[in-house]
């Protein structure tokens, strides 16, 4: 949802946060662990039907990072099962090519979201910062 906000609506916000986001809805259906595909597919769409595929490129946000204007933080986990880590990077990648500051929090040891004290403690402090640097 952050994403889409941004991608959406850049005008109306002064910022980003992104924790664990689909970026590109197709290469998550593609990429998310095997026993997660046919659930995920019945929720967002079959990628392999190429009507279904052409629409989720469409509204990937991804597809339209050239919208993004303000501030991005995302925060991924490398090992997350669910969304693959690739998700991450893309919108990073494609975001950063615009020049629009982001910053990248990717912690090598968790999965779908922080769940080590330290990790946690990290996330929320960066979090701060980001919030404080842009927003006070």
């Amino acid at each position: 949802m952050s994403l889409a906000v941004a991608t959406k609506y850049s005008d109306r916000i002064r910022a980003a946060i992104d924790i664990v986001g689909i970026s590109n809805f197709v290469t998550f259906l593609e990429n998310t662990e095997r026993y997660r595909q046919d659930l995920r597919r019945v929720e967002y769409g079959d990628e392999r039907d190429p009507k279904i595929r052409e629409f989720l490129l469409k509204i990937s946000p991804v597809t339209n990072a050239s919208q993004i204007k303000k501030p991005l933080f995302v925060i991924h986990g490398k090992n997350d099962p669910r969304l693959p880590l690739n998700e991450a990077e893309q919108i990073v990648a494609t975001v950063r090519k615009k020049n629009v500051p982001v910053w990248y929090l990717m912690a090598k040891y968790e999965g779908h979201g922080f769940s080590k004290k330290k990790n946690v403690e990290f996330q929320f402090y960066a979090t701060v910062m980001f919030i404080k640097d842009l927003l006070l």
